[in-house]
């Protein structure tokens, strides 16, 4: 199953070790899903994550990143994209394109349609529900 991951999920997994968005970051780590990225969506992650107001340790959020990298796959979006009503979210769909990813999960179902092309958009805890009646 192959699933990108809206930067509110990794910014929430790393604030709530013990929420549903950590469940899906701890199985993107794992390999139990496969996590998929570009440069920019790398680039945001670890923008966002070194935000002041978030008070993450540097060593943390470099850990955290290098692992996403080295468990997740790297993809080159064709890009383009112009769908969400927040721009800045188009880079997630140009990725689930380009990666044929399964799920994209968000905590911001609003900003994306329904779904994009196969990949179907859904919250943290449709994604672990889901999960959970999978396993």
């Amino acid at each position: 199953m192959r699933v990108v991951l809206d930067t509110n999920i990794v910014v929430s997994a790393m604030l709530q070790p013990l929420g549903p968005s950590a469940s899906i970051f701890l199985l993107a780590l794992s390999g139990k899903v496969k996590l998929c990225l570009t440069e920019p969506i790398l680039a945001e992650y670890k923008e966002v994550l070194h935000r002041p107001r978030l008070k993450r340790d540097p060593d943390v959020i470099r850990q955290a990143i290098a692992s996403m990298r080295k468990e997740g796959d790297l993809v080159e979006p064709a890009g383009g994209i112009g769908v969400c009503s927040d721009p800045d979210d188009d880079m997630f769909l140009e990725c689930a394109e380009a990666a044929g990813a399964d799920y994209l999960v968000t905590g911001n179902k609003r900003h994306f349609p329904d779904s994009w092309k196969k990949t179907k958009i859904v919250t943290a805890r449709e994604f672990v529900t889901m999960m959970a009646d999978i396993a």
